[in-house]
Formats: structure tokens, C-alpha cells, sequence
């Protein structure tokens, strides 16, 4: 199971009780918020995109409230934003749609996060399974994700 891998992932930082699983639903920005008692927007909802080679893909960690804005991906990744399907989430991020976090993922995975995150002190990404997530403040997310820079690809 992929929250079992994050958990592994946070063990090495003495941070793997920090992961709050429930009893419902946390797959979407609604539930999760719902789940963790917070607004949707502090829901740090992973996007994944398909990559320019094709052989890996793009995480984009959002403000649950967010949109990513066409223009501004294509003009920070120099190509149209093409969702990953299902069956590609799964084999190249390693994660099940309602599930997908920046933590633990394939090899061939690029994480960003959107500038639309910092208007808060933490923040709620998933954890690996469609019933779980870790509160972390904006920095550790961009720590622990391995994030490649913040960018401002959201409307």
C-alpha cells in the first residue's frame, strides 16, 4: 500500500505518527478539508501532469481552492498541461488518484509547488491512501516533497 511507503519515507525523519488516517473518505479537496476539520483551500491537492519527454511526470502541489492557469504551465514548462491518467498515476507516481502526495513517488517524478500554498502557516497533503494526510507547515512541504522550486502556475 502507498501510505505504507510514506510512512517508511517519514520514519527516517522521526515523523511517521505524524500521518492522521480516518474512518471516511479524505479523496477529495471537500472530504479531506471535512476530514482534518480545516477549509478546502489549506488542502494541498497533487496534480499530476505528464512530463515533456513523456517518460515521467510533473507533480504540482496547489492550494486545494486553485486552478492551474494553461497559460502560466506552458509558460513555466514550455508545453501544454496534460493531465496523467489513472493507470499513469499509478505506475509513474507510485499512488492511487485520491491518494497522490509529493512524498515517496517513482523515480521519474518532478515535484513543484504553487506559490498559492504560502498564504498559510500549514498546510494538509495527502499521505499515500485516500483516507489520510499530514499537516506540514510550507516549508517542510517543500522539504520533504523534494520540490524543485515555487512556481505560480495557478489562475
Amino acid at each position: 500500500m502507498a501510505i505504507e511507503k510514506v510512512r517508511e519515507y517519514f520514519r527516517q525523519f522521526g515523523m511517521e505518527d505524524q500521518i492522521m488516517e480516518f474512518d471516511t473518505s479524505s479523496a477529495t479537496v471537500e472530504l479531506a478539508a471535512q476530514a482534518v476539520g480545516t477549509e478546502p483551500a489549506r488542502i494541498a491537492k497533487t496534480l499530476s501532469f505528464k512530463d515533456k519527454e513523456g517518460e515521467g511526470c510533473i507533480l504540482i502541489v496547489t492550494a486545494g481552492d486553485k486552478k492551474i492557469d494553461n497559460v502560466k504551465f506552458k509558460a513555466q514548462f514550455h508545453m501544454k498541461a496534460k493531465m496523467l491518467t489513472p493507470e499513469e498515476v499509478r505506475t509513474l507516481v507510485g499512488h492511487e488518484i485520491g491518494g497522490v502526495c509529493p512524498f515517496a513517488v517513482g523515480e521519474k517524478v518532478s515535484v513543484y509547488t504553487d506559490v498559492s500554498l504560502r498564504r498559510f502557516s500549514t498546510v494538509f497533503p495527502a499521505a499515500g491512501s485516500i483516507n489520510s494526510a499530514i499537516e506540514l507547515d510550507c516549508d517542510a512541504l517543500f522539504k520533504y516533497s523534494g520540490s524543485l522550486g515555487w512556481i505560480d502556475v495557478c489562475k
